[in-house]
């Protein structure tokens, strides 16, 4: 049984996500997993429906999920920035993943997820194992 009770699912070909993961180590509760392990594509796939390419906070005790800009806008909160850096992160969060993209050479775009979802009763079914191989987020990137 792990002590997570939030998982970020983070894009890990991403030097920047990457980084960004390890930020979150003064979070209790919350671990972090590359989008390309098996645990984080099943979980999304009971989530979804299909494995959509996208910044991914799942919470089983608020029994909520949060993709893309509000995966950030969440994270930010979560983090204790200013609500105006939280504005920001949300409200540019395309142009803002296109850049570091492009400076840090990654292929691929996001897929167009954004938003705050139940967790359904399938994901949360599978998030004990999300949550079993997820690391805590002060391990250094993968």
């Amino acid at each position: 049984m792990s002590d997570y009770h939030a998982v970020l699912v983070y894009d890990g070909e991403c030097p920047f996500c990457s980084a960004a993961a390890t930020a979150l180590r003064r979070l209790d509760g919350v671990g972090a997993i590359a989008w390309e392990d098996d645990p984080a594509q099943r979980f999304l796939d009971a989530q979804f429906g299909e494995t959509p390419f996208a910044l991914v906070f799942a919470d089983r005790r608020e029994e909520r999920v949060y993709v893309g800009r509000e995966a950030a806008r969440e994270l930010c909160d979560r983090a204790g920035m200013p609500v105006l850096v939280q504005d920001i992160v949300s409200d540019n969060y395309e142009s803002l993943a296109d850049a570091i993209r492009t400076v840090t050479g990654v292929d691929g775009d996001p897929d167009p997820y954004h938003g705050e979802y139940p967790l359904s009763e399938a994901g949360n079914e599978a998030f004990g194992e999300l949550a079993a191989n997820a690391w805590h987020t002060a391990k250094v990137s993968r």
